[in-house]
């Protein structure tokens, strides 16, 4: 059996994320390592009744101090030397780039990495972002060649990632269908007497959280009694919201403000349909929640997000930044409420036949040979 090391760059997502998928690797008989900044009190004995090791790493997920970075290396290399993993899997941009330099140095047999998105690394606006764009595209390139296989969770990216040379080597790529969801927590909800929308998300631009608010200005005005609520905190990230904003649009009743929530699911069942103008995903964990919860989405035309619609079946692909047609598919709801039951039925089978996590982990576990 295998010691495999899993990395990433936040605490809570070893649980929400890949929590399901390191309780099959226990099952299966290997010993698992998992590893994220800072892991809270909650997280630490989650993974503790999975079976899982929880090992500490400093690690800054959103700064670009190169000193900083330079020691999160030299610990990961540390931490690789005691441990002796088999098989090391590295997701999100610092976990894979340094994570994977740290297991080539250290001699791990099994390399292998999962983009869960692009974020800053492929970002165009502003000089520093292209530059900085630049150099992780260059470090994600040297990093990914000692993999064996690399995970995407959308073709986009996965297309993206080698017309720019970034992975070297045929056959290096395995596509899967985002990172899953359980069937068995996420079940299907009676929908809320009163007509209501949800919006789960980091609290940051490009989440869409700037047009969701002037659709709901605008959805309030011609029907007052429709609900729009907000769940999710305020990230570190350049593009993030300011409190300022957020308490402005509680004030004026724009918005219920759900906060940050560690159980999701009551908020979903409170809502009728689910929405996510998101600008570019990996594949939004959050709509796929939503979806096995048979609730019909609203979602962007783009990259990652694509993928859990289809248009008129289970919901509503707009184009990104387009508040105008954002509004236009709210009232459809609004207008024809019968749909909202049919098209979520949709959504749950779609959950069923091509996101549920069990299927997607045994592609990874197949990809990884730990079967």
């Amino acid at each position: 059996m295998a010691r495999i090391l899993v990395l990433g760059s936040f605490d809570a997502s070893l649980v929400s994320f890949r929590g399901v998928m390191l309780q099959e690797m226990v099952a299966l008989g290997h010993q698992v390592f998992a590893c994220a900044p800072d892991a809270s009190k909650e997280v630490r004995n989650a993974l503790s009744n999975m079976g899982v090791v929880y090992q500490n790493i400093e690690l800054d997920r959103t700064g670009m101090n190169l000193f900083h970075d330079i020691r999160s290396l030299i610990q990961l290399i540390g931490l690789f030397k005691k441990i002796k993993p088999d098989v090391f899997l590295g997701y999100t941009i610092k976990p894979v780039i340094y994570g994977s330099f740290a297991a080539r140095i250290s001699d791990v047999p099994g390399i292998f990495s999962m983009i869960t998105g692009l974020g800053y690394a492929f970002s165009n606006t502003g000089i520093k972002n292209r530059v900085t764009g630049f150099i992780a595209q260059q470090l994600y390139g040297l990093a990914l060649s000692f993999n064996r296989n690399v995970f995407f969770q959308n073709p986009d990216d996965m297309n993206l990632f080698k017309a720019k040379g970034l992975l070297k080597g045929k056959d290096k790529a395995v596509l899967i269908n985002g990172s899953g969801i359980d069937l068995e927590v996420y079940r299907s909800a009676p929908y809320p007497e009163k007509f209501t929308l949800l919006l789960i998300a980091r609290l940051i631009k490009d989440k869409g959280i700037f047009e969701y608010i002037e659709a709901a200005r605008i959805i309030r005005e011609k029907f007052p009694e429709v609900r729009f609520n907000l769940v999710g905190f305020i990230d570190k990230n350049p593009s993030a919201i300011s409190e300022y904003d957020l308490q402005n649009w509680v004030k004026n009743g724009t918005i219920k403000y759900l906060g940050r929530l560690s159980d999701v699911r009551p908020a979903i069942a409170d809502s009728s349909v689910y929405i996510l103008p998101s600008y570019r995903e990996g594949t939004p964990r959050s709509v796929l929640e939503a979806m096995a919860m048979s609730r019909p989405v609203i979602t962007t035309d783009t990259p990652g997000c694509r993928e859990t619609v289809v248009d008129g079946e289970n919901g509503f692909l707009i184009p990104v930044k387009n508040v105008q047609k954002l509004v236009e598919a709210i009232e459809y709801f609004i207008n024809n409420p019968a749909d909202i039951e049919s098209m979520g039925k949709v959504s749950r089978q779609m959950a069923e036949e091509k996101y549920d996590v069990h299927k997607v982990n045994a592609v990874i576990f197949r990809t990884m040979d730990l079967l």
